[in-house]
């Protein structure tokens, strides 16, 4: 098992690699295509599209090919789309490829969570989700080092494709991982119900679910997306010095993710997302208040600091909460609300600033996390009564 565990690990970091690539390779794209630059929300949108299409049908898949096939053909299904993106040379190109690229990203990332929840301790689950965190950050970087040696940028988007390629390999190498040991009987304990998607629905607790889920990448996109232009537009920052306040949240994210993998050990899964909201909304608290702009920075870091342990947790207590048997069902639909919320609710914050002015942004933040607690605490309630 530690060999499967490993190779879990690696796939996270593959999941990562190619989320932050389109905006780190935009300008280039955007300048030798000649389309404007808003055109990077349809690209982004189609992908985000075929994640939510791909995460609904995750219980499906998985349940016909198992948790290894699906993470081997979707890293796959990956793989040929960011090869796809490399040897492109119009924008009709990459939205058609943007597609499977999407497809490829929601079913692996539902099915890995499931598996992980159902037989990894909540701190192998923390301690992934930061390995993402790194794999997110190296694929700008690599895009970056390609565009700086005077590699176009199809040269990045063509490594990242060898290097998933590289994992796929790996993966149909090792399926039999999958079907030996503490694999093996977890998945024979629990044995999956058929459940459809109104089913889903009708679970005890499952719209709070994934209404938190919603809310919750909500919150991290849009504090991530309009970090910088608060501090450079509200609070007299340079734009270098706000960019790199904005780099700090994500840190806070994916070290505060390693830091809750040792803490998770003293605390249940419901304590840490009540420990992440808190220390997000102190965060929130220090972005409102005009105390300069060491403390807005300070306050930027607690939001991803607090968002760190939240979204690993609520994934990892999805089996307890829901039972073995449909924990793959509500996992893909709770990912599709994920992606969601993450796609809808930057842009809105988007429109209602332009009418406002941005110094929306904490309140918008504190509002969503207000509806994510009450959801929450909602669940945590029906859960204690016995009804979930």
């Amino acid at each position: 098992m530690t060999l499967l565990l490993g190779i879990i690990y690696v796939a996270f970091i593959s999941l990562g690699l190619p989320d932050a690539l389109l905006g780190a390779a935009w300008p280039s794209i955007q300048g030798e295509m000649g389309v404007p630059v808003s055109f990077a929300g349809i690209i982004s949108i189609i992908i985000s599209g075929g994640t939510i299409i791909s995460s609904l049908f995750s219980d499906a898949l998985t349940k016909r090919l198992g948790t290894g096939k699906v993470t081997a053909i979707s890293v796959a299904v990956t793989a040929g789309a960011l090869w796809g993106f490399s040897v492109s040379n119009s924008f009709w190109m990459l939205c058609v490829i943007a597609l499977p690229y999407g497809l490829g990203a929601g079913a692996v990332d539902a099915a890995l969570n499931n598996y992980v929840a159902l037989h990894y301790e909540a701190r192998h689950m923390s301690w992934l989700h930061c390995f993402w965190g790194v794999g997110a950050s190296v694929g700008p970087y690599i895009m970056g080092a390609c565009l700086v040696g005077g590699l176009p940028w199809t040269g990045g988007y063509r490594i990242i494709s060898l290097l998933q390629m590289g994992l796929t390999a790996a993966l149909f190498a090792t399926l039999s991982l999958w079907k030996s040991g503490k694999a093996a009987e977890g998945e024979q304990q629990g044995a999956r119900r058929d459940i459809g998607l109104r089913e889903v629905f009708k679970l005890s607790g499952a719209k709070e679910a994934m209404v938190s889920f919603f809310c919750y990448c909500a919150l991290e996109l849009t504090a991530g997306l309009w970090a910088a232009s608060y501090m450079v537009l509200n609070r007299g920052l340079s734009a270098s010095a706000a960019a790199k306040w904005a780099s700090l949240f994500y840190l806070g994210i994916t070290m505060g993710r390693f830091v809750c993998g040792f803490i998770t050990m003293k605390l249940n899964d419901r304590n840490m997302v009540r420990l992440g909201q808190a220390v997000t909304v102190g965060g929130i608290a220090l972005l409102m208040l005009p105390l300069g702009q060491a403390v807005t920075g300070a306050g930027l870091v607690m939001v991803g600091v607090g968002c760190a342990p939240v979204y690993p947790a609520l994934l990892h207590e999805t089996p307890a909460n829901f039972g073995e048997d449909v924990s793959q069902a509500i996992m893909g639909m709770q990912m599709a609300c994920a992606y969601v919320g993450s796609m809808v609710m930057p842009s809105l914050f988007g429109m209602l600033s332009g009418k406002t002015g941005i110094w929306l942004y904490p309140f918008y933040l504190l509002a969503i996390m207000a509806v994510m607690v009450v959801m929450v605490e909602r669940l945590n309630k029906l859960k204690k009564e016995g009804e979930v």
